[in-house]
């Protein structure tokens, strides 16, 4: 199943969306956004594989939303304006849908979601190592970006994608990826600390009980299943009584 995001400002043209999702076997909806603002705040904590987005909405339109994301999904835009046509697939989206659109077009732009995202399945791009032990590549969305592994805070699990957090980036890389992959190409100044956290040992500030502080807003929680060796680890490093 692909899970969308609809978004529109119009309640009778996100609806019409919502029911053409509806309609194609292969779709599942995963929210429904009368905003840019509002799906922006939602795929800061949820993960979708394409977003149905309309252009012109107020405070933030489609086309620079798209623009802000770190790791857009795949992307096709719904807008009763042609002229913004050539602008949509140089922020490579796969579709362009003209309103008024019908079924027809949807679905045609339902069965090109589907081709790109098998031939991503059928090309996975992992941690892929270069001549330097300290760096890495990884896929996110189209695009391979190269990561140093000690500017790594920490990575995070999310279903099935990673967030990879990095110093002095606000913004993670997100990649489809396994703890597991990514925990046996890290090097041994990383540690799992939590099913959906691994961590840089460098980059920690403070242990508060069961509790890992990165800085002042990040604190990570220790997994049962971790406790022991996050504190044969500590017992290495302490100094005192």
């Amino acid at each position: 199943m692909i899970r969308c995001l609809a978004i529109d400002d119009e309640p009778l043209a996100l609806q019409q969306l919502v029911a053409y999702i509806s309609k194609v076997p292969f779709l599942e909806l995963a929210a429904q956004c009368q905003s840019a603002v509002e799906a922006r705040a939602y795929l800061e904590n949820n993960t979708v594989d394409a977003i149905f987005c309309d252009i012109n909405m107020p405070d933030l339109n489609g086309m620079d939303f798209v623009k802000s994301l770190a790791a857009p999904p795949l992307v096709v835009f719904t807008t009763a304006y042609s002229e913004y046509a050539v602008e949509g697939f140089r922020v490579n989206a796969v579709d362009y849908l003209l309103k008024p659109f019908g079924l027809q077009d949807f679905q045609r732009a339902a069965n090109r979601l589907r081709e790109r995202l098998d031939d991503a399945s059928a090309n996975p791009v992992g941690p892929v190592s270069s001549n330097n032990p300290d760096v890495l590549f990884l896929k996110t969305d189209y695009r391979i970006v190269k990561v140093s592994i000690p500017d790594i805070r920490y990575v995070e699990a999310m279903s099935e994608y990673l967030k990879i957090w990095l110093e002095n980036q606000q913004k993670p890389i997100i990649t489809l990826l396994s703890m597991k992959k990514m925990e046996e190409r890290l090097p041994d100044y990383f540690m799992r600390i939590h099913r959906s956290y691994i961590i840089n040992l460098d980059k920690i500030q403070e242990v508060n009980k069961n509790r890992i502080i990165m800085d002042a807003d990040t604190y990570l929680p220790i997994g049962d299943m971790y406790k022991d060796a996050f504190q044969a680890y500590l017992d290495t490093k302490f100094l005192g009584k």
